[in-house]
């Protein structure tokens, strides 16, 4: 049987590039869309769009930095309509766990007509290995506002997991998964986690989002970012976004990996080594 040509958004990204990993192993050569492939692709740049997704069949979408910022409704609109030309069949969506704006986007893909699943996902516990957490982690101080939050991190192993199961089979079409990890931990608890894991004394300071917001001006951080972290901070970080779910057990059949096993597999790799 001819396999489906799988477009992947962001494949180099934290859930694209593991999304591009398990279905090569999977016999499958899905296309990365990326700024630096070829022919390449950009959001900002909607010209780029209509070649890559000539031919594709199945279409997962991440938008970068995030579907809440200002721009991302209209791309997808866009992007979505193009998708309905060019007769793509499916559509994956990662969105975020308890952001409206994203939610907007979402119900673009949803009335689509073509088939869709949207995955919510919650904040990643790669945000600490691979992303804006890591350089705090190396120099030994986590600082951040809003220690009272619980977060229900989710690993991106388990995104992919899922993704790849929506994009293959039909029997998740229409569905709204919401993935979390097993449990729910402040930033004090996950500075812990990885000072146990790492054998570190990784401390944690709690601080205003005042004051973290003017830490990132000094160290140049774009405004659009710096908007992002405020809004992730103000509108995400709220008690009932702390919710754990069972949809990675649902669609796995197996429990969502722990902080404390995602801590243990990163520090085994000396990615936290101090600088």
């Amino acid at each position: 049987m001819k396999k489906s040509k799988i477009l992947v958004l962001g494949g180099k990204g934290k859930t694209g590039s593991r999304v591009v990993e398990r279905l090569t192993k999977l016999g499958y050569e899905p296309r990365i869309g990326s700024r630096s492939e070829n022919p390449s692709f950009d959001w900002n740049t909607p010209e780029t769009w209509e070649a890559v997704v000539d031919g594709m069949d199945l279409i997962y979408i991440t938008f970068q930095p995030d579907l809440a910022v200002p721009g991302a409704l209209e791309a997808i609109e866009t992007f979505t309509k193009l998708a309905k030309r060019k007769n793509v069949k499916k559509l994956v969506l990662l969105s975020g766990k308890g952001e409206r704006e994203a939610e907007l986007c979402e119900q673009v893909v949803i009335h689509s007509g073509i088939d869709y699943i949207i995955v919510r996902a919650s904040w990643f516990n790669q945000n600490f290995s691979e992303s804006f957490f890591l350089d705090p982690i190396l120099e030994g101080t986590l600082a951040l506002p809003k220690n009272e939050a619980l977060v229900p991190y989710v690993d991106a192993n388990d995104i992919a997991d899922v993704v790849v199961k929506a994009l293959l089979d039909n029997i998740h079409n229409g569905e709204i998964y919401e993935l979390t990890g097993p449990r729910v931990l402040t930033f004090k608890q996950v500075a812990q986690e990885i000072s146990k894991a790492t054998q570190r004394d990784i401390k944690f300071d709690s601080i205003t989002l005042d004051q973290y917001t003017a830490v990132m001006k000094e160290q140049q951080v774009p405004d659009d970012f710096i908007w992002l972290i405020n809004y992730l901070f103000t509108e995400v970080l709220i008690e009932q976004n702390s919710v754990v779910t069972n949809d990675i057990e649902k669609v796995l059949g197996r429990p969502p990996i722990d902080f404390s096993e995602y801590a243990k597999e990163m520090a085994a790799t000396g990615i936290w080594n101090s600088k």
